[in-house]
């Protein structure tokens, strides 16, 4: 059985019950709950576990999206805790490659390597932490529930030009 191909693929990154790293899993959790997403547009909570998604689609071209959006908590330190920003794999900077981990896997290179060779589109939405604790503590702080909607919101924008200039 041929598996099912998507335009686009949202992963969601980040462990929950290590505060405001939710944020990943809570802007998909709010996209399947509230918005109505295409039978070609899949959300997925990938958890701390991204890596094997993004190998798979490195390694077999059959179900490659057009496009992947990765929603991630990132902690740097020129932004304000809630803020939204898009990062794309080329310009992340160079000082930033070996500490921008999104949980631990080859994240620069990879994306890079998975733009450039399947001529899948990657888009990361990331949203600056107001604090991930030392301990477990579930629950986003008041800065990251506001991101988790804007999250959705700029989602949804861009999946409807997506859909507009196909329909133009």
């Amino acid at each position: 059985m041929r598996p099912k191909k998507f335009s686009t693929m949202i992963f969601g990154c980040g462990n929950v019950i290590m505060g405001d790293d939710g944020y990943g899993p809570a802007v998909v959790d709010e996209l399947n709950a509230h918005y109505d997403l295409s039978g070609d547009i899949q959300a997925v909570d990938a958890g701390t576990c991204v890596r094997e998604y993004l190998l798979d689609y490195l390694l077999t071209e059959e179900g490659r999206p057009d496009r992947i959006i990765i929603v991630d908590a990132v902690d740097f330190p020129d932004r304000k805790p809630g803020e939204l920003f898009q990062i794309f794999p080329d310009t992340i900077p160079v000082k930033k490659i070996h500490d921008f981990s999104l949980h631990q896997f080859p994240t620069v290179n990879l994306l890079q390597e998975l733009e450039q060779h399947s001529g899948i589109k990657i888009l990361i939405l990331a949203a600056q932490v107001d604090c991930i604790p030392d301990e477990i503590r579930p629950g986003l702080s008041p800065a990251m529930s506001l991101a988790v909607t804007k999250a959705c919101k700029k989602i949804s924008e861009i999946l409807n030009e997506k859909a507009n200039s196909l329909n133009g």
